[in-house]
């Protein structure tokens, strides 16, 4: 199914970012952190709460001892992380993507599984990768394709048919039912009738956050002329600095007062951006824009700011995320697949050849039954593959685009 933009109005009452800021006092915070803003706030607040919690709060372990407790540091090459494709799995690949094409009817992307895109050999490896960013490390570049040997459909059918062994299943990624989302920048970075381009449609640069699926899945299709680097920091590795030299950041970050602009027309709900499983520990679950609003998605103006101590909170994530971060040069082919909930993500900004290809990763969200997710009624209504390019949705005020 082809994927139809779905109306987008802006109410009359909402107002512009500059009357959205003279409403609310907020916190001087940036979407993307400002190291100088974090010190002078670390600064004050050290004067007005001298006497921060220095236990962790009840029920969090001392420290996280598990595979997914690494920094960047504690990785000596790609080959650590890399499953190298042979010619002959490249060649299984094809011959799964060839199967699924002869098979009789109407198929599309969403009829892609193990059963129809059989991978006889490769399938063992993939399903040990799957163990890896389930139970182990988190993450894996499958390395090896060539995606300009294929046509564009090929390449949206052989993606989940690689994936589908990793994670059955794919999830829609906003309100129109966007299946796969191409992540491209193909319009420029600034503000045109009262609208801004949603982040995977420019060049900028986006802060440590989690997207809402288990697994996630970028597929390169092609690579920026400079920049566009990923970066992945382990939730555990975070929470164990935290647990050493400041325990009170983890109690903050834990409590169900942290305020989300998340729908429009002013509403919002709270919940924590941390929590702690018994099974796998500590995961993050927040994106950044929701909280600080930016200047492509201001706050609506009825939304309560966060606290003075609610920004130095989020700002030591960032910046600890940043110092134990894994950067990930990612080559034309490769297939990062994570574990969503157990670490965070950002990009760096990028600039494209004047007169090449552009960058263009394909993402998935991929998981286990959820709404967005397996047989849900709204998902087989909405359902629907861009199979060249994603339209650039522009994030009318105060939007959100997601379909969480």
């Amino acid at each position: 199914m082809k994927c139809e933009p779905g109306e987008r109005t802006e109410p009359a009452a909402l107002r512009t970012a500059k009357e959205v800021a003279d409403d609310v006092v907020r916190p001087d915070i940036e979407w993307i952190s400002s190291f100088k803003t974090f010190k002078e706030r670390v600064e004050r607040l050290q004067v007005l709460y001298p006497n921060r919690r220095t236990t962790l709060p009840s029920g969090w372990p001392a420290q996280v001892d598990n595979p997914r407790a690494w920094a960047g540091s504690d990785f000596k090459s790609e080959d650590d992380y890399v499953l190298h494709l042979s010619v002959k799995d490249v060649a299984e690949i094809e011959a799964g993507l060839a199967h699924f094409k002869d098979l009789p009817g109407n198929l599309g992307p969403d009829d892609v599984n193990p059963t129809t895109f059989p991978l006889p050999n490769l399938s063992s490896r993939l399903v040990e990768a799957s163990e890896i960013i389930h139970e182990g490390r988190g993450f894996v570049v499958l390395r090896g394709l060539q995606p300009d040997k294929y046509s564009n459909f090929d390449n949206i059918l052989l993606y989940p048919g690689v994936t589908s062994y990793i994670a059955k299943k794919r999830g829609l990624q906003d309100f129109d039912g966007r299946m796969i989302l191409h992540i491209q920048a193909v319009v420029e970075d600034v503000k045109k009738h009262g609208s801004m381009p949603n982040s995977p449609y420019v060049t900028r640069a986006q802060p440590f956050h989690t997207d809402i699926c288990d697994v996630l899945a970028l597929y390169a299709l092609n690579v920026a002329a400079y920049g566009g680097e990923s970066f992945l920091a382990f939730s555990a590795k975070i929470y164990n600095e935290l647990a050493k030299i400041r325990p009170d950041i983890i109690e903050v970050l834990a409590k169900d007062d942290w305020i989300f602009d998340d729908f429009w027309q002013g509403q919002y709900h709270t919940r924590p951006l941390f929590f702690s499983f018994a099974d796998h520990g500590p995961a993050f679950q927040f994106s950044r824009r929701p909280l600080t609003g930016s200047h492509f998605s201001p706050h609506h103006p009825s939304v309560l700011a966060m606290s003075e101590l609610q920004a130095e909170v989020l700002d030591a994530v960032y910046f600890l995320a940043k110092e134990h971060a894994l950067e990930l040069r990612l080559r034309r082919g490769d297939m990062l697949v994570f574990n969503n909930f157990s670490m965070l993500h950002a990009r760096s900004g990028f600039a494209d050849e004047a007169q090449g290809k552009k960058r263009h990763m394909l993402r998935l969200w991929l998981r286990n039954d959820w709404e967005c997710y397996g047989d849900h009624e709204w998902r087989k209504e909405l359902a629907c593959w861009d199979v060249d390019r994603s339209p650039p949705e522009l994030r009318v005020k105060h939007r959100r685009a997601s379909c969480a």
